[in-house]
């Protein structure tokens, strides 16, 4: 193998995106450059200012990704020193499902002049759920006809993924839908920009666009049945030409070289999804070992030597993770920005004063109240629903739940009751999985929160009674893009014939784990018995309150 060779991976997350310059040698990030979209998420009004997105919605600009690619490169490459002609080639993880209509050349509607002002040209992300009410129709008409392509998504297929949000725009945009040659993934549209190539990668058309590498889509008249204008929607508006994870896409256009400092001709892997890209950047390349993606949501992965039916799983995709076995999702769509919508909403100004006068973040003033509080203490439980259920229910008009306030509750109690949350979410997850014959023996973690949050992290340990791991990569996504970038590229290059080859020399955990505390292990395990019950009740129609109050929000918002 070559020395001093390098692979970037660019990650695209919800809010910003990043380019990581890695050594393929030993894995060691080199530089790292991060930069927020212009536009960030925009979930009221276009760019425009005047048009108003209804409930639910979360579109982006496609023109924020070239952005990221014109900054971030230039500045890894500057920063490292690094000479272009030793970058061996570059691979790019995305959010998903995060979609959008483009023309014959690849041009994003929302680009061409007519169509600025139109919410449906605009790049639909992961979180838009504004589709609810069309992945409803889609599952209770695959139910009513019998297709077995639902158990491999747990028995529903979600609002946040590809064919609910095309739903969408045909129904309330069906210029956009006639206007639109193809509906692509964000991620194979990175590739797309970068090569010229159009390579649909077999993760996304796995997970998120109910695609399988035995059976293909659905059929022609299962589609026909949602709509007749659908009859031939996978040949008219996508591809049935689907290329594996850890394959080449192309190579970098002279323009795209041009805009990144890179050399023309330097290759571009297939593209691939931020959470899945995550897994061999810890070594994990067998079955019993689950990772953790834990940020703004939180994503579960696992691998299997064999299909099973998991109920509420996000998706089970044969080479969907590592190539040879069976690669299970699930997930929690609200974790970092539950966090994120307490502190913004609901902390007392004399706290942000404390924080601010011992010059600390008010997140960890409040893990150092939180901290001090015995396991049950406050009183409190929460459902952590605050964006809908992904996993185990898969309906994203759940909604947040915080029982046992008093006049004298805290906003540290709350807090921590809105963590112990997402800590049964991800117990409600593993035991599913355990239930459905896909053991799991370890746990993984990675992201920022478990990174800088010890508190949280022995929350999840106590909760599951698992040992967890942690990646020792500041940046575990972007680096396992790096990963398939070398792999892309070949060992001839200086890269690696296999990913499982790649993790050898690349993968990095740290060597200290947070292990549970048995009299913790014990009090979790009566307040989950609580969550467990709660969670029963309003999110498998013991009282369907929530839906009804949406549908009276709704309604009083017209």
């Amino acid at each position: 193998m070559g020395k001093g060779k390098y692979t970037l991976g660019l990650d695209y997350g919800t809010q910003s995106g990043r380019a990581v310059l890695v050594e393929t040698d030993t894995g060691n990030i080199v530089a790292t450059a991060v930069k927020n979209y212009t536009h960030g998420v925009m979930d009221e009004y276009l760019p425009d200012g005047k048009t108003k997105l209804g409930p639910d919605w979360a579109l982006e600009h496609p023109a924020d990704y070239i952005e990221v690619l014109g900054d971030t490169i230039p500045r890894v490459l500057k920063e490292s020193g690094v000479d272009p002609s030793n970058v061996i080639g570059m691979a790019v993880d995305f959010t998903a499902c995060t979609m959008m209509p483009v023309d014959k050349d690849g041009t994003p509607l929302c680009m061409k002049e007519n169509f600025k002002s139109n919410p449906h040209a605009y790049v639909k992300l992961w979180k838009h759920h504004a589709a609810q009410p069309h992945a409803n129709k889609l599952n209770e008409t695959a139910q009513r006809l019998g297709e077995t392509f639902l158990q491999r998504y747990g028995g529903k297929i979600s609002s946040e993924w590809l064919f609910p949000k095309i739903m969408q725009i045909l129904d309330e945009a069906p210029e956009i839908y006639e206007a639109a040659d193809r509906f692509m993934e964000a991620t194979d549209w990175m590739a797309l920009m970068l090569t010229g190539n159009e390579r649909r990668n077999s993760c996304t058309a796995g997970y998120k666009a109910m695609w399988s590498k035995k059976e293909g889509y659905p059929s022609d008249e299962f589609f026909k049945s949602l709509d007749n204008r659908l009859e031939d929607v996978i040949d008219q508006k996508l591809s049935r030409d689907i290329y594996s994870i850890g394959g080449k896409a192309g190579e970098l256009t002279e323009k795209m070289a041009e805009l990144t400092g890179l050399l023309p001709g330097t290759s571009v892997a297939i593209s691939n999804v931020d959470a899945h890209v995550a897994v061999p950047a810890v070594g994990i390349l067998e079955p019993g070992k689950m990772l953790i993606i834990m940020g703004t949501s939180s994503c579960h992965m696992v691998l299997g030597t064999e299909e099973k039916i998991v109920p509420g799983m996000c998706g089970v995709v044969e080479d969907g993770i590592i190539p040879g076995y069976f690669g299970y999702e699930a997930g929690q769509s609200c974790v970092g920005d539950h966090f994120e919508w307490f502190v913004d909403n609901c902390v007392p100004a004399g706290y942000m004063e404390e924080a601010r006068a011992r010059n600390i973040n008010i997140h960890r003033l409040l893990r150092e109240k939180a901290q001090v509080l015995k396991v049950g203490e406050s009183g409190l439980i929460a459902l952590d629903w605050w964006n809908g259920n992904r996993s185990v229910l898969v309906d994203a008009d759940l909604t947040g739940v915080l029982l046992g306030c008093t006049l004298t509750t805290k906003p540290e109690e709350i807090y921590r009751a809105l963590i112990e949350a997402t800590a049964y979410g991800t117990n409600m997850i593993i035991e599913t999985f355990e239930n459905s014959g896909v053991p799991i023996k370890e746990l993984y973690a990675c992201g920022g929160i478990a990174e800088k949050d010890e508190f949280m992290m022995q929350i999840y340990a106590d909760v599951t009674n698992r040992e967890i791991r942690i990646s020792a990569s500041t940046q575990t996504v972007a680096l396992g893009s790096a990963m398939f970038a070398a792999v892309a590229a070949g060992s001839e290059k200086g890269g690696y014939d296999s990913i499982t080859e790649a993790a050898k020399h690349m993968a990095k955990v740290k060597e200290e784990s947070y292990k549970p505390v048995q009299k913790n292990v014990e009090a979790y395990r009566e307040l989950y018995a609580e969550y467990k019950i709660l969670h029963d009740y309003f999110g498998r129609g013991g009282n369907d309150v929530m839906k009804r109050l949406k549908r009276i929000k709704k309604a009083a918002s017209k």
